[in-house]
């Protein structure tokens, strides 16, 4: 039975492709159960259910009809549902892609809070990088997520690569728009080796990397010992890239803090309650120890 909209429960979903073994549930529901919340979070698997990304708008009805409280938005949807919004957060609208659905008053309002988590994520994990010059390989929903995060904590310039040339040049356009002419730029991929000759860091927002999606996203030579390196990707904790780069004396910042503090903050958003982070990241370990072989993502993106 759905939890009742008055405060004392939630119902939760996550809608996206390839999530049937997301463990985005647990991490939530043992919140949820931590703070004495009726908490239930289901899976909307678009593979699973057989429809296509285009009827993002569909499952949005039918969960707010069905009683859901709010709902998590991954890929390949984030930029997808915005058409079927009322509303949209500041950050949102900004970024372009939603993470997370809130329904309240007969109404449906975006946010995003990969933008919040990996603000928070950089900031712990890496806390005195270099943020002059950053090559963003990936322009998708995460990707511009992470390009305002960057440029909201200061870093000086941006160039994104992507493999959709039209899609970097678009997010160069409106991160310029919204920080100022010249602190983004886009690249096709076969300039990626001059973008990172004089960068200070990578951040990595594309899929490779993934159980499902093995290999590193760029030529090994083209990583440095000086160059800083964030990758999004959550599951497997140790991508390729996060090993070689490692490996290679690299300062690195896995996707695991940016999954847990983007779930902390849709958490907060969608019950008003306040998570205790520190728990959060005790239960995101002990599901990472629990799932070694990398199979199961813990967190969307």
């Amino acid at each position: 039975m759905a939890p009742a909209r008055d405060g004392t429960g939630y119902l939760v979903g996550l809608i996206g492709s390839g999530i049937g073994t997301s463990l985005s549930p647990a991490l939530h529901e043992r919140e949820g159960d931590a703070l004495g919340i009726r908490y239930l979070y289901r899976i909307l698997d678009i593979d699973g259910l057989g429809v296509p990304a285009a009827a993002v708008g569909d499952l949005l009805a039918a969960a707010g009809l069905a009683g859901y409280d709010g709902l998590n938005i991954t890929h390949p949807v984030k930029q997808l549902v915005l058409d079927h919004l009322d509303d949209l957060s500041p950050d949102a609208a900004a970024v372009g892609a939603v993470n997370t659905v809130v329904f309240a008053d007969g109404r449906s309002v975006g946010h995003n809070t990969d933008l919040t988590g990996f603000s928070r994520a950089l900031g712990v994990g890496l806390p005195d990088a270099a943020l002059d010059r950053i090559v963003l390989l990936g322009a998708g929903g995460a990707g511009a997520a992470i390009g305002h995060a960057l440029l909201s904590l200061g870093a000086g310039t941006i160039r994104i690569v992507d493999v959709d040339s039209g899609r970097g040049e678009q997010l160069a356009g409106s991160l310029c728009r919204r920080f100022g002419a010249g602190r983004a730029s886009a690249g096709r991929v076969g300039e990626l080796a001059d973008a990172l000759r004089d960068a200070d860091g990578l951040t990595h927002a594309t899929p490779t990397g993934m159980a499902g999606h093995p290999g590193l996203p760029l030529p090994v030579e083209l990583l440095r010992p000086d160059l800083w390196i964030a990758d999004l990707v959550y599951r497997p904790l140790e991508t390729e890239l996060v090993r070689t780069a490692r490996a290679l004396g690299c300062r690195v910042l896995d996707g695991g803090r940016m999954a847990v503090f983007q779930a902390a903050d849709t958490f907060r958003i969608i019950t008003g309650r306040e998570p205790d982070l520190d728990r959060m990241l005790r239960h995101f370990d002990e599901m990472a120890r629990n799932t070694p072989d990398g199979r199961q993502p813990l967190a969307h993106r």
